[in-house]
């Protein structure tokens, strides 16, 4: 799969409308969004008071990151301590260096890979191939959608907008399956059997992070599958990615955050495996990597700390805001772009893509444009349990995008502003359209007006305006 994703090769509105006229993923969106609601309401339920759990998750978040940068020294002297490496990697292509190199010198053949988002931001698995690595994704959902050649739709289910049908299809095209089933359970089966032997094969296993314990010198690993572990044990060399904010100071803070991972993103009261590493195999431990090294990736995230974005550093990534966007849940993750699909993608995506290409927020069209898919409903920021203000966040990226627009598009709008800030000329203009409401229908004869009519009905417009009816004492 080529790591050219498709942010800057198509528009938002292309990709929109290819997603939107396919029925069927709009359905297994859908589907999988309403259950993901479905679980969340549930699992909160059971909490005493998750509003208060929610605040103080944001205060804890917002702690850390106040202190971020000695909270990472931290970690790093720590997991020094336990006989771990330590890589500090700036951009993205130096962690895929890093990792290479170290693939290179252990003679690195097949990798094994546990889900990771910040891997999939750097294009990891393209770098290794360019070594010679053959890289495993071991996660199913992600081993799914790497058969299929794809990028994933939803930063905790990556093929949630594939069937089971299109899965088996999958399976058959890509993985040898020669007696087709289509029952999940032996869908599961089928991967279990292949990805067994990759684990025996591994020379090399590499994760992503949900957490770094500073105190300690610890990572978290959350999932739902028996992977990640078979990834961190079996290889003899264990390399963990970890974005330079998933980090907390203490074990408090991280228990209050993993409280709220598994509720808010997939309905758990725990997922099924929490796992913590703390270094490499001690001399009298019977399992675990001989070599352990953290990859600490900043990739634009100190260039947010600081600014009216910085909220957005507190993410957990738990994919809540996604299962309530109504946005989301016609397009799906794909038409997004990015790594990083829904509302928190929305805003993290201009923020990070931009500053890799040397563009500030509002300057690169192609990632500022995300920041209009949303109907700013609030859903998001209601879901979010660390109460991050994606609605405001949103507002504030179409603000930098409205600095950065052409002439013609500011004046157009300024024109506007100065014509209803004005009583006389709104009045006039609301006159004009009532008037002019027995011309609706050819609307979608103009250039570009059936992309409205196609999709809705415009509203019956009264014969008299408000205005007019108050002046006639008829309100």
């Amino acid at each position: 799969m080529s790591n050219e994703w498709p942010l800057r090769s198509s528009t938002l509105r292309e990709r929109s409308a290819t997603a939107v006229g396919d029925p069927v993923l709009r359905a297994n969106v859908g589907a999988a969004t309403d259950r993901f609601r479905t679980k969340r309401t549930s699992a909160l339920a059971r909490l005493h008071d998750p509003d208060a759990l929610r605040s103080a998750a944001r205060g804890v978040r917002g702690d850390i990151l106040a202190d971020w940068a000695a909270t990472l020294e931290l970690l790093a002297d720590n997991v020094q301590a336990n006989g771990g490496h330590v890589c500090w990697a700036p951009t993205g292509a130096d962690a895929n260096d890093y990792i290479a190199s170290v693939a290179q010198r252990i003679g690195a053949r097949t990798v094994v890979k546990s889900k990771s988002m910040a891997t999939e931001e750097t294009g990891l698995n393209e770098a290794l191939a360019a070594v010679g690595c053959d890289t495993v994704e071991t996660d199913l959902g992600e081993w799914i959608i790497q058969l299929a050649e794809e990028h994933p739709s939803h930063i905790i289910a990556p093929a949630m907008h594939k069937n089971r049908d299109q899965v088996a299809d999958t399976f058959e095209a890509k993985a040898g399956m020669t007696e087709r089933v289509t029952e999940p359970t032996e869908l599961v089966a089928f991967a279990r059997r292949e990805l067994r032997r990759r684990f025996l094969e591994a020379d090399l296993g590499i994760t992503g992070a949900n957490l770094g314990v500073a105190e300690t010198g610890s990572i978290v690993l959350v999932t739902n599958e028996g992977n990640a572990r078979m990834v961190t044990s079996m290889p003899r060399v264990h390399i963990a990615v970890m974005g330079a904010e998933r980090i907390a100071r203490t074990w408090d803070q991280a228990d209050l955050v993993l409280g709220l991972l598994a509720k808010f993103g997939t309905g758990q009261t725990l997922s099924s495996y929490t796992t913590v590493l703390s270094g490499p195999r001690g001399e009298d431990e019977a399992d675990g990597p001989d070599e352990f090294h953290l990859v600490i990736l900043d990739n634009g995230r100190s260039d947010i700390a600081g600014t009216e974005f910085a909220e957005m550093l507190n993410c957990i990534r738990c994919g809540s805001c996604l299962n309530v966007c109504p946005v989301y849940h016609q397009t799906g993750g794909h038409a997004y772009g990015w790594v990083y699909p829904g509302p928190m993608g929305a805003v993290l995506t201009p923020l990070l893509a931009s500053q890799q290409t040397g563009h500030g927020p509002g300057e690169d069209h192609h990632a500022g444009e995300l920041a209009n898919a949303s109907t700013l409903c609030g859903a998001c920021m209601e879901a979010c349990p660390v109460e991050i203000p994606l609605q405001d966040l949103l507002l504030g990226l179409r603000r930098r995008n409205a600095e950065h627009a052409g002439l013609a598009e500011r004046s157009m709008w300024r024109a506007w502003a100065a014509a209803w800030s004005r009583p006389g000329a709104y009045g006039a203009s609301a006159t004009v359209a009532t008037k002019a409401r027995r011309l609706a229908p050819l609307l979608g004869r103009l250039p570009g007006g059936s992309r409205w009519t196609d999709g809705r009905d415009l509203p019956d417009l009264p014969a008299r305006t408000f205005r007019q009816r108050w002046d006639a004492g008829d309100v």
